[in-house]
């Protein structure tokens, strides 16, 4: 039984994990499965929510948003980082980046925007690198992320590869190994080196934020060793985590905008709700309160207002 006992914490971290949902209980499909897996180990078989320790919850949130077809990157994103039901305003999901009418929604509403108007810090925690700082972001709008987005709308830094040396940033596949295959000096870090550095770093800010999506890439390859590797790489990321943050003090969020990876049968995404996993203080809060993915940026900034 999950307490219906609020506490607030002091700060959260906000872990972003790209196309991870709740799957059936079929190891040939899903790589979740696996026995040797503990945080991320789910089937839809199973009885949800499910106990976690330390002090810690997993459930599933609906990614649907009420609307028909395959949800996508582009408005799942935009739904949980703002709580606007994005799919339904433009009538269908919209995969990719945002569109201008998207954009719209995550300059007026995101929750980097929101805490940061209320006197509030925020942190994207992920490592840009090169042409990135020589262009002004305004001209690529197009080709940026909801998160990018959100980011630079709220008139946030952007961290670079200096930054990465400095252990104040993670890039986005952890290790930096796609960094060094296109001729970047980049350090190597491990799954439990990058967990680490997140809860070190989030000690600065109300709100961090981490994402990671070569989970989504791995889904869609159709490839489970890959997947298999992936769940278990982010299994060390979290775990290391939490070795590493108070808990007494501080909320771990992870959740997903749709599910991807936990069926590798087919190439697209699915309908499967989106794995969520809350630890520490506002963990109760977020399981009573939240039902989709679109209610978790109120209750981000609930517990932190």
């Amino acid at each position: 039984m999950i307490s219906s006992k609020t506490d607030k914490p002091k700060r959260i971290i906000l872990l972003f994990i790209d196309g991870l949902g709740i799957g059936g209980n079929d190891p040939r499909k899903n790589p979740c499965t696996r026995e040797e897996l503990y945080f991320f180990r789910n089937t839809l078989d199973e009885n949800f929510p499910r106990q976690l320790k330390p002090d810690g919850v997993a459930f599933g949130l609906d990614a649907n948003l009420g609307v028909p077809g395959l949800p996508q990157s582009a408005t799942g994103q935009t739904a949980l980082f703002t709580g606007v039901n994005a799919p339904e305003l433009l009538g269908r999901h919209l995969n990719h980046r945002p569109n201008e009418k998207l954009r719209q929604v995550i300059r007026e509403h995101s929750i980097f925007r929101r805490l940061t108007e209320k006197g509030k810090t925020t942190a994207f925690l992920n490592g840009f690198r090169p042409p990135f700082f020589d262009i002004d972001p305004e001209e690529i709008i197009h080709y940026l992320s909801v998160t990018s987005c959100m980011n630079m709308f709220a008139g946030q830094k952007f961290f670079d590869l200096e930054d990465l040396w400095a252990e104040r940033c993670v890039y986005q596949d952890m290790s930096g190994d796609d960094l060094r295959s296109r001729g970047f000096d980049a350090p190597v870090f491990t799954p439990a080196k990058a967990g680490e550095i997140i809860a070190r770093q989030s000690l600065n800010y109300d709100l961090s934020l981490y994402e990671y999506f070569q989970t989504d890439f791995a889904g869609h390859s159709l490839d489970m060793q890959r997947a298999v590797k992936e769940m278990f790489k982010i299994e060390e990321f979290l775990s290391s985590l939490l070795q590493n943050v108070d808990l007494t003090e501080t909320m771990v969020l992870l959740t997903s905008d749709h599910g991807n990876i936990e069926d590798i049968s087919f190439k697209g995404h699915t309908r499967n709700p989106a794995m969520t996993l809350a630890f520490g203080l506002g963990r109760e809060e977020l399981f009573h309160s939240a039902t989709s993915i679109m209610d978790v940026a109120g209750v981000v900034e609930g517990l932190l207002g």
